[in-house]
């Protein structure tokens, strides 16, 4: 919601524009003031919306005509004044001063004032009123409502600026159709929507305590049960069906929104949809979506204790048949308060467990919804929103992990979800190892991959669940993820997959690692379709030689199409969680070039030190008289070199 309200009156010459702002700064009627007025600047604490508010006077005349299209452009509401007393300056209303608003390219909401009802005596006339205003707001929708008033009692004054800020702030356009007396398509669905969301168990009607829960979110206080039921009766009587077994049925949430509108309530619609996310547009404002939550570099993010229950909560509310898996009908409407799957494009439900069905199960979701957090927080962050996770800041559910290199240099890795690179030549078998991972089950027909596939599951490691997500690129995107520093930064490990059948398999791994710079990132072989024949591979040392001389362990062999994993997967997370051991070239290899300096000049500064101690040892033993123990210098020499059999 904005902070500021920059109000302009304008209108023809006499109508008593100057003398209503005057009345209203002295409270009490100036007889003779000046042709404009100087803007008037109100501050936030004395206005009842709380906003800074700007009032600027205009005039009519020719030599007035450049300031008033410049404030009209700049105003937020516009205020027309006429006179009881000038007919001609209403009738202008809707011939001049309406369509050159619209001329000049302006769209904002607009007060019609008539002043001066003191030469009647005082009296609103709500009825001739009516007969007047509703043609010319049946033809220009800008036109929020009429004000009638006088600046000489003064009667009605404070109501033109108050109405004028609820116009700015509360606006009728984006809600209400004024001609057809219907809430308007964009805040139905918006409205439809919060109540599905406040509706917590899921059956259509908001009881006692929704009602009490959405009352507390909205205007942090509950109802009371007078006035309970005092919605109920008016829901009654207004609409057929908008209550139901004491609880407030979709249409009566509708129609009760409708009875604050028409009564000029606005702010109320206006408060409860703004504390579900949304801007004047009614569509969820880009603030309300991403809330700033910051990542350094080199860490990651995950779920946290509460996003895991959310996510465990909402999974069992839309179980309705309680088989422990969503299908596609209940996940559509798990998704009705949202854009829909976010996975649609992922293959979804094939990147995670689903029962025989393809129903998606609780450690299947749950898994998921690790690996999207971790591949790109932000949607998590938004689906959270749409979903309706109840606390604020929405960030609690997440939470942001310790740099992957302050885990390798401590040697202890407090991740729970880890990131794997699945990369060799095509036909090695990588898509067949993810969907083996994700228990799906083996294809003969061999497809290219022609985008980035992801999978996850969860993995148990001594009692304790890690979730592991591997990824591959297929050729197309393959060398960009390795060019990229920021994309290998991200990885906990790199498997390698080659077809321990095909004698050309392992040369592709080889030339990748010599192109790219990937000694750093923990590795593991991995030797595919080991129900196969064993080629000699065409390369100058074979796979087992070539991973010794790294360091590692020799390829793990598997074959998916006879379920022969070897635990492949346990030992994926064990070297996630232990990267050192897994290192090309041994924990050495792995230092920074800093952290090998540091090392570098350390050791020489000890060598340099005990250097010194020898030559004045030395240097001691030369001097005269200086005894000499038998046997003393051999034992000396012996510890100094190490034994000759040792």
């Amino acid at each position: 919601m904005r902070r500021d309200v920059r109000i302009l009156l304008v209108g023809d010459e006499g109508v008593g524009k100057s003398t209503i702002i005057t009345s209203l700064i002295k409270e009490s009627f100036v007889a003779h003031v000046q042709h404009i007025v100087p803007e008037v600047t109100i501050p936030p604490e004395v206005t009842p919306e709380n906003v800074t508010t700007y009032i600027v006077d205009s005039g009519a005349g020719p030599q007035d005509r450049q300031h008033l299209e410049s404030e009209i452009r700049k105003a937020h509401v516009i205020c027309v004044v006429y006179s009881i007393d000038n007919p001609n300056s209403f009738d202008r209303i809707p011939t001049f001063w309406l369509p050159h608003f619209r001329q000049l390219g302006v769209n904002v909401p607009v007060i019609l004032v008539g002043n001066k009802i003191d030469l009647r005596g005082g009296e609103v006339t709500n009825e001739a009123l009516e007969d007047e205003i509703i043609p010319i707001m049946n033809d220009f929708k800008e036109v929020e409502t009429c004000v009638e008033c006088s600046a000489k009692l003064p009667l009605n004054v404070s109501e033109i600026f108050y109405f004028a800020q609820k116009a700015v702030l509360h606006p009728t356009a984006p809600l209400y159709d004024s001609k057809d007396h219907v809430l308007k398509p964009a805040c139905v669905n918006a409205l439809k929507r919060i109540f599905k969301l406040c509706d917590a168990n899921k059956d259509g009607l908001l009881d006692a305590t929704e009602l009490n829960e959405f009352q507390r979110k909205c205007f942090d206080a509950p109802l009371q049960l007078q006035e309970l039921e005092g919605i109920r009766e008016m829901v009654r009587e207004h609409a057929a069906g908008g209550v139901r077994d004491n609880g407030l049925t979709e249409a009566g949430f509708l129609h009760l929104h409708t009875i604050f509108i028409q009564r000029g309530r606005l702010e109320t619609t206006w408060t409860v949809l703004r504390k579900f996310g949304y801007g004047e547009d009614l569509k969820l404002t880009e603030s309300f979506l991403f809330p700033k939550f910051d990542v350094p570099h080199d860490c990651s993010v995950e779920l946290s204790p509460k996003g895991y229950q959310f996510f465990t909560d909402i999974f069992e509310t839309f179980d309705k048949d309680q088989d422990g898996a969503l299908k596609i009908g209940e996940l559509e409407e798990l998704f009705s308060t949202s854009p829909g799957n976010p996975w649609a494009n992922q293959k979804f439900p094939d990147t995670t467990l689903a029962d025989d069905s393809g129903a998606v199960t609780l450690q299947g979701w749950l898994a998921q919804w690790s690996m999207t957090t971790l591949l790109d927080h932000k949607v998590t962050l938004a689906y959270l929103a749409y979903l309706g996770y109840p606390e604020e800041p929405r960030a609690s559910a997440l939470l942001t992990t310790r740099s992957r290199k302050h885990d390798r240099r401590k040697g202890k890795v407090t991740r729970n979800v880890f990131l794997c690179y699945v990369c060799g030549a095509a036909g090695s078998g990588k898509s067949s190892l993810l969907r083996s991972f994700a228990g799906k089950p083996f294809l003969e027909a061999y497809e290219p991959t022609s985008k980035i596939l992801s999978v996850v599951n969860a993995v148990d490691i001594d009692g304790s669940e890690k979730y592991l997500v591997l990824q591959e690129f297929g050729s197309k995107y393959e060398a960009e993820v390795l060019r990229a520093n920021k994309k290998l930064d991200l990885a906990d490990l790199i498997v390698y997959v080659y077809d321990s059948s095909d004698t050309n398999s392992f040369s592709y791994i080889s030339n990748l690692r010599q192109q790219y710079n990937l000694d750093h990132i923990p590795t593991l072989f991995v030797a595919t379709k080991s129900d196969l024949d064993l080629a000699q591979q065409r390369h100058e040392v074979q796979p087992d030689v070539y991973c010794r001389r790294l360091g590692l362990q020799v390829p793990v062999a598997v074959s998916v199409k006879t379920g022969q994993t070897a635990d492949v997967f346990h030992e994926m997370c064990r070297i996630a969680m232990n990267p050192h051991a897994a290192t090309p070239g041994g924990a050495e290899h792995a230092l920074t070039a800093t952290e090998r300096l540091r090392m570098y000049v350390t050791v020489t500064a000890l060598l340099g030190g005990f250097s010194a101690g020898l030559v004045m040892l030395y240097r001691n033993l030369l001097r005269p008289g200086t005894p000499l123990l038998p046997g003393w210098i051999p034992h000396w020499a012996t510890w100094f070199f190490g034994r000759r059999d040792s």
